[in-house]
């Protein structure tokens, strides 16, 4: 349609508005009835057009309802209003359209909507957050870890958002019947300008009801979870459309206002370290073995069944060891390969994409690479394959020698993803006595794979009951002995058994047995001389919370959880399951100070680690955002990549904008702003420091500082 003939088009609707404005103004009561009718009216000749509308709204609102699980995201009107803006602005484009192609246009558009909501509904089953543009390159992940996403992940709800194409598919059929819809060539554009204005005011609105910090965390995109429930999951899908292209624009978008962060936080960090403390270079020119332990949950070593540890074998080296029993991981979508970045580099998982992935071209100071100015060999072990995560391209970025991985190990026992870990580690000692027989001290990382998601193959973890076994008496409440074999006889209550948790249970105590003859070969080969053994969980095993509800509350006479008014019930709710997803971190040397076997209760997280290890063997990072955790006293602070963090002091659930009191003090307004502005500048800074490669970018500047001041003194 030529400009002129629109722009006609649209001044005679805006007349119209106005003599209805002045209408409604002089005649209300009359105004309103005919309006009601009005709209009826409307209905009735567009019943396709505004069954479209109610279902796409509908599946959105029960998507925020099954993923966050709360009756506000049901009642919230804003999201509300803005998914109903995008939809209308969506389902407008078909009044363009002649009508016997509108049903198809609509319908399609239904099925990508429907599609979007799957998507994010299975993602956040098992990912705790929503879906991004920026994810897709790892979506060949999922599939080499199918079994996982159909033993965990799939839910019944999951396929209720089918009901939106359904439904208008049903409808669709229907008015074809009666006869009540029209083909032909006729477009309505006048309904097509109509309903963009009406979306453009809905926006509007929906605009007019935001405050400037929830304005800000969109533009920031960290917390996705709180942008859903605030604005919707469409316009959560426009907006990490633009952030998910942001990264491949950084010579256009963005670099002025990153570079300026990254200067403002790095300009009074020093180039060397400064402080020290009694663990300042104690462990300098020893040999490091870090052991990555998949899903590792430290609640683990708080547990026994019968009387028989979960762990033993990593109970016996937490006691010997300086053991930080109040660490946490701080993963995002890249869960393994996060830790892996974030422990090595001592920065925050990306907020779009992975490190592993997206960014593995940039330029970090790691672990691997200082030792390796320090004379040490670096290597990783891990019998998957290499290009699981990016592996083989990415541990040669952090400054790995040689990655050990799938290709380089006899595949002789398989469980789960692969080589079971009992002997992947029997293989990996013959690697370490070879690296070791050179002579050079040496840093690896070997990393489990057993204990992974689903948990499914309990035929092939040993035997270890997660049941309660007690002794049978009889009415006297004595025991009942067997006549046949002299024993007391016994009485079996299930648990945990046939549970996740309770799988999950087995899968550990195996992971447990592979670490013990692990540290036992180690010792047999004399490879615990002169090392130091790091271990730590990589991440949570991400299982429901309803299971912990039972660990924690279990009614063994009736086979189920204790109602949550029973005295003592212990509630794992949003915040305490969260505190349940703290993992073990250890380092331990066959030295017997007495401050190397103790443990530190102080809030930890993994990208604490690269500073506290740093201080131990003698390197520094300039551009670590952890602390040297014996260099911190009550102040430590520990961010998750979605904007949620804790202290000693407290636990603050950023999505939902509550805390859990972690002491019995007051929490003031000031402490809880002045910690929530921290992590949003570490966030930021972190995330623009690898988006535009600026520890590359800034050392580039000091090498050219560095020639001119040599130039002018040789002048």
């Amino acid at each position: 349609m030529p400009m002129k003939k629109i722009k006609k088009k649209v001044d005679q609707i805006w007349n119209r508005i106005k003599k209805i404005a002045l209408h409604i103004i002089l005649n209300p009561k009359r105004s309103l009835i005919f309006a009601f009718n009005s709209c009826i009216e409307i209905i009735r000749n567009n019943i396709l057009f505004f069954i479209f509308l109610l279902v796409n709204l509908f599946a959105s609102t029960i998507l925020r309802y099954f993923t966050i699980h709360t009756v506000d995201n049901i009642l919230n009107f804003k999201p509300m209003l803005a998914d109903l803006a995008i939809i209308l602005a969506l389902g407008s484009f078909s009044f363009f359209m002649k009508r016997k192609n509108r049903f198809t246009y609509l319908f399609t558009v239904t099925i990508i909507l429907s599609i979007l909501c799957i998507i994010n509904s299975l993602y956040y089953t098992f990912y705790t957050s929503y879906v991004s543009v920026s994810l897709i390159s790892t979506v060949q992940y999922l599939f080499q870890v199918k079994d996982s996403v159909t033993e965990n992940v799939f839910k019944i709800h999951d396929f209720s958002y089918l009901f939106a194409p359904i439904a208008l598919l049903l409808v669709h059929l229907r008015l074809k019947k009666t006869r009540r819809i029209k083909d032909g060539e006729k477009r309505d554009n006048s309904k097509a300008i109509v309903s963009l204005c009406t979306s453009g005011v809905l926006a509007i609105i929906f605009i007019m009801t935001l405050t400037s910090l929830e304005i800000g965390r969109f533009a920031k995109q960290w917390n996705r979870e709180y942008i859903v429930m605030q604005f919707g999951i469409y316009a959560y899908h426009l907006n990490d459309l633009v952030k998910s292209v942001e990264p491949k624009v950084t010579s256009l978008f963005g670099y002025d206002n990153a570079l300026k962060r990254f200067n403002e936080y790095y300009q009074d960090v020093p180039n060397t370290q400064m402080k020290t403390n009694e663990y300042t270079n104690i462990f300098e020119g020893k040999n490091i073995i870090s052991i990555h332990c998949e899903s590792m949950q430290q609640v683990n070593m708080t547990l026994s069944f019968n009387g028989e540890e979960l762990t033993p074998n990593l109970n016996k080296l937490a006691s010997d060891s300086l053991y930080f029993s109040n660490f946490y991981s701080q993963v995002s979508v890249g869960t393994s390969s996060d830790t892996e970045f974030t422990l090595n580099t001592s920065l925050m998982p990306t907020n779009s994409g992975t490190a592993f992935v997206s960014y593995f071209n940039r330029e970090y100071v790691s672990i691997p690479k200082l030792l390796k100015e320090k004379g040490y060999y670096t290597f990783s072990m891990h019998a998957n394959n290499g290009s699981y995560w990016n592996r083989n391209v990415m541990h040669e970025s952090l400054g790995y020698d040689h990655f050990y991985s799938k290709k380089e190990y006899d595949i002789d026992e398989v469980i789960g993803l692969g080589l079971s870990d009992k002997s992947f580690f029997k293989q990996s000692i013959e690697k370490i006595k070879e690296i070791n027989a050179k002579g050079k001290p040496y840093y690896g990382t070997v990393i489990m794979l057993t204990n992974h998601t689903p948990f499914a193959e309990v035929d092939k973890y040993g035997e270890f009951d997660v049941d309660i076994k007690e002794d049978l008496l009889d009415e006297e409440g004595n025991p009942v002995i067997n006549e046949e074999t002299g024993e007391v006889e016994k009485i079996s209550y299930p648990y945990m058994e046939g549970t996740k948790l309770g799988n999950y249970f087995k899968s550990v105590h195996y992971a447990d047995e592979a670490l013990g003859e692990f540290l036992q070969g180690l010792e047999e080969e004399g490879l615990m001389e002169n090392t130091v053994i790091v271990l730590y969980g990589d991440h949570d095993a991400r299982l429901p919370k309803a299971d912990y509800n039972r660990l924690f509350n279990y009614d063994k006479e009736n086979d189920a959880t204790l109602p949550s008014e029973t005295e003592g019930f212990y509630k794992v709710d949003s915040n305490q399951y969260e505190l349940l997803r703290r993992v073990p971190f250890l380092i331990y040397s066959k030295e017997t100070k007495e401050s190397l076997h103790k443990e530190i209760t102080t809030v930890m997280g993994m990208y604490d680690v690269m500073p506290t290890l740093g201080n131990m063997f003698g390197f520094y990072n300039k551009y670590q955002l952890g602390k040297d955790i014996f260099n911190t006293t009550d102040d430590n602070i520990v961010i998750f990549p979605n904007g949620n963090w804790m202290t000693n002091k407290v636990y603050y659930n950023t999505q939902k904008g509550n805390f859990l009191s972690l002491k019995e003090e007051p929490i003031s307004e000031e402490y809880i702003k002045s910690c929530q502005e921290y992590s949003e500048k570490l966030l930021n800074v972190s995330n623009s420091l690898i988006v535009f490669d600026l520890i590359k970018k800034d050392r580039q500047t000091m090498e050219s500082e560095s020639d001119y001041i040599e130039e002018k003194v040789a002048e």
